[in-house]
């Protein structure tokens, strides 16, 4: 079995749950399976560890990203295959990270607000709503969508192991491994 040369970076972008971290998940297993090296950067995760120091308005989000951006490039250049799971609202940001990234794959998790707030079991949404939470994206935040990414999937119609096949058959065609 052949396996990739280059590190790749496959940007997961999408409202708050949409799904991102469960299809960054099953993308994860199956990259290994077909024995890529991996490493998932979850923005949840990542805040946590390494923006703890940043709140939510547009000007700590768009620092987020940057570090996120510029930690994947540096796990793509050691020819990672790199998930990067963030709400990433804001157009500008996430074409920051396709700049600073060379093999960068946006995949845009479309999923109307309606049934990412069904999702919601930490019910932000619903604390967003009634602004006990500030600078939701969906909510009091804007999430721009992507123009033209790599991938659209519908994540409300699709499941994760579908979509993740998509995924899969996207990269292959893009000889990132067999």
């Amino acid at each position: 079995m052949k396996k990739h040369n280059n590190g790749f970076v496959l940007w997961l972008t999408g409202l708050p749950c949409s799904g991102k971290t469960t299809l960054a998940l099953e993308i994860k297993k199956r990259l290994l399976h077909h024995g890529l090296r991996v490493k998932l950067l979850d923005g949840d995760s990542f805040r946590k560890k390494y923006s703890k120091d940043l709140g939510f308005s547009a000007k700590d989000r768009n620092l987020n990203i940057r570090r996120a951006a510029r930690m994947a490039s540096l796990w793509a250049e050691k020819k990672l295959a790199v998930i990067a799971a963030f709400v990433s609202p804001y157009r500008a940001n996430r074409a920051f990270a396709r700049k600073a990234i060379s093999n960068f794959v946006e995949v845009y998790l479309d999923c109307p607000v309606t049934v990412c707030e069904k999702r919601d079991v930490k019910g932000h949404y619903k604390l967003a709503r009634t602004k006990k939470i500030r600078h939701f994206t969906g909510v009091s935040d804007p999430y721009q969508k992507p123009l033209r990414p790599e991938i659209k999937l519908r994540t409300d119609r699709e499941s994760a192991r579908a979509c993740a096949e998509k995924i899969l058959n996207y990269l292959k065609t893009k000889d990132f491994f067999d």
